[in-house]
């Protein structure tokens, strides 16, 4: 998608996208086994990354460069409430209704997004013959944005630690017996980042990445070690708002230095290197996790996550956050 979003044009892409994810929404519908679910969950995560990578390269395009932070941010905000609400009502659904109400559901949302894409207004792209050359050749270049690797990087190492909060609060929280306390704890992080995002891009764009970043690197941390330390309810929401504050911030910031640091015309492929490694940290990092458990305990397992989110402020230092300060300085 990062190759051809700017030869093929934002918008198009969006709709490819957005109407792949409608048939794949469609066709859970029949599946009767689960290599046909397999295959399906394949496609749709195919055309899920089409749509996702448009809508956040779209955002990039049309957020003025001054105030990327804050607009970024409140992008970043669609993020986050969609996915604390979209599985509160999954979970709704399934209890008192069926899968199928799940998919029904799911299609009607799927409809309205592809209703709505027409009526986006966006500037065409005009790519020059040595740039549409360029993305033509078969290289490392023309499918990831190598000016983002290593602001990429800190972002896997904190998807890593935020992942272990996702897969294993349910069993962490009943082991611990505070089972109500966790239920909220994904309200609380939503309220939080809903409040505190704005806030964070605006700062961004007034002071520079670097006074985000490294506050936020230390909430994060702090907000993993008191996770890990939880002996009740308010402890362990308390840790909601820090990882909140630390995470939150720090999403939207990295995703804000991928789109500063690269060439417009090749924001699509600075969209997608930076999504490409925040979901392999999501992804790798509960599996690292379990691996670590058997030997730790769930509390020692968060207490390693919580050393990972500290040294990040480290590893942003060696890989950007002193080259931010020499060119703010300059």
């Amino acid at each position: 998608t990062g190759k051809w979003i700017a030869r093929i044009g934002y918008k198009k892409m969006l709709g490819w996208g957005l109407a792949g994810c409608l048939l794949m929404t469609l066709a859970y519908f029949p599946i009767d086994s689960v290599t046909l679910l397999f295959a399906v969950r394949f496609f749709h995560g195919a055309v899920f990354g089409f749509a996702s990578t448009a809508t956040a390269t779209i955002v990039s395009d049309i957020v003025p460069v001054e105030r990327s932070g804050e607009g970024i941010g409140y992008y970043s905000l669609s993020q986050t409430l969609a996915t604390a609400i979209g599985p509160f009502i999954g979970m709704f659904l399934s209890r008192h209704g069926s899968y199928s109400m799940i998919f029904t559901a799911c299609t009607i949302v799927a409809v309205l997004s592809l209703v709505m894409a027409p009526f986006l207004s966006l500037r065409k792209i005009e790519l020059t013959e040595e740039q549409v050359n360029g993305m033509r050749e078969f290289k490392l270049g023309s499918y990831v944005e190598t000016g983002v690797i290593p602001i990429a990087l800190i972002c896997l190492l904190v998807y890593l630690c935020y992942s272990s909060i996702v897969s294993f609060i349910a069993v962490y929280a009943k082991e611990i017996n505070m089972v109500n306390a966790a239920g909220f704890f994904f309200i609380v992080y939503a309220a939080v980042v809903l409040i505190s995002r704005p806030v964070a891009g605006r700062l961004f764009d007034l002071k520079g990445e670097n006074s985000v970043m490294y506050p936020a690197f230390l909430i994060f941390a702090a907000g993993m070690l008191l996770f890990s330390r939880s002996c009740h309810g308010a402890s362990m929401l308390l840790s909601a708002v820090l990882v909140g504050l630390g995470f939150g911030a720090i999403q939207s910031s990295t995703q804000t230095i991928a789109v500063k640091v690269t060439p417009r015309h090749r924001m699509g492929l600075a969209n997608s290197t930076y999504f490409m490694f925040s979901d392999i940290g999501m992804g790798v990092g509960p599996l690292l996790a379990g691996l670590i458990i058997p030997f730790t305990g769930y509390r020692g397992m968060y207490m390693v996550a919580a050393v990972i989110a500290l040294s990040c402020l480290f590893f942003y230092y060696l890989l950007h956050g002193r080259t931010a300060l020499k060119k703010r300085r300059s």
